[in-house]
């Protein structure tokens, strides 16, 4: 069994069946799984097309790329294609619209578990941190060229760090002579910059975590991804999306609100204009059961939540 078969059937993807369920697929439906990783998504949303339907697949990852033509090259129903969810309303395929749209946010299973991506201070590699490896900059090199003041605005507003200011001047002042290049090198001057650790956490984890989304431009891809979820989505499509960290799902639960509800007025005054509404949101967050947490642990920050298209008479 190849390599690229192995890893995809030892990712365990979340909130399988709430996700796929959610996007109440129609046979002959079109659908996008906009974070194709490795595939859990996309298999059942398969199982549930026929053969007139079609999978579109999106990834930044190279491999997952790799994993998806694979798997899926030979299938008729299936388009795959190497880019971000942010442009997916820029793509071709999608332009006639599309009757459902998955986002699986975040990092992946097989990006934690691969130590030379750079994700996790759990072994030592090339600190590099980027889901699409073939551009952008590498977070050592964020490090290498970024001013203190900006490293700390990222890892304060990225990773919540309180401890921010500190860690920036560490970096800063080590750079001149020892430019940090492995995860190792970062994961050791946070644990040395931060002289009282959390219980249960290790001191790097919030700057693994800031660089990750800076590095990648995680939120920017996530508001451009929506908005172009939702032209795209015909009258009556699902849009499904799974998030792993409060600023993510602070995104979408401002997004499906904004497109779904009237904003608020003021008391004594007239209702204040808006756009037409075009999204009814269905429920409000869906958390993974406590079976799924017990056989996957990385399933337990997970939040999916889940709109659908008006009618273009109602919303458009």
């Amino acid at each position: 069994m190849s390599r690229v078969k192995q890893d995809a059937l030892k990712h365990v993807p979340v909130m399988l069946a709430e996700a796929v369920d959610a996007l109440a697929v129609k046979p002959g439906g079109v659908y996008v799984d906009g974070t194709f990783g490795r595939g859990g998504h996309a298999r059942e949303v398969l199982q549930r097309l026929g053969a007139g339907g079609r999978l579109l697949l999106l990834d930044r990852d190279p491999q997952a790329i790799a994993t998806a033509r694979a798997e899926f090259g030979q299938d008729a129903r299936v388009q795959v294609r190497h880019g971000s969810f942010a442009d997916l309303a820029e793509w071709d395929a999608t332009e006639d619209g599309v009757d459902g749209v998955l986002l699986d946010i975040g990092v992946s299973s097989p990006q934690l578990d691969d130590p030379q991506r750079g994700f996790s201070f759990q072994a030592d590699a090339p600190l590099d941190m980027r889901m699409d490896t073939s551009q952008g900059e590498s977070a050592a090199q964020f490090l290498a060229r970024a001013s203190e003041e900006e490293i700390a605005r990222v890892l304060y507003e990225y990773g919540d760090e309180r401890m921010s200011r500190r860690i920036a001047r560490w970096i800063a002042e080590r750079r001149p002579d020892n430019a940090i290049t492995t995860t190792i090198e970062l994961a050791e001057l946070c644990a040395r910059a931060i002289p009282k650790r959390e219980p249960g956490r290790h001191p790097a984890t919030r700057t693994f975590q800031a660089l990750r989304i800076a590095v990648n431009g995680e939120l920017d891809a996530l508001e451009r991804g929506l908005e172009g979820a939702r032209r795209r989505l015909r009258s009556g499509g699902r849009l499904a999306v799974i998030s792993f960290h409060s600023l993510e799902d602070r995104i979408v639960k401002q997004f499906i609100r904004a497109h779904s509800q009237p904003p608020p007025g003021r008391r004594g005054l007239p209702p204040p204009p808006h756009a037409p509404l075009t999204l009814q949101a269905i429920g409000g967050a869906h958390l993974p059961s406590v079976e799924e947490i017990e056989r996957n642990p990385r399933s337990r920050s997970a939040v999916l939540r889940v709109a659908e298209r008006l009618p273009d008479e109602v919303g458009a």
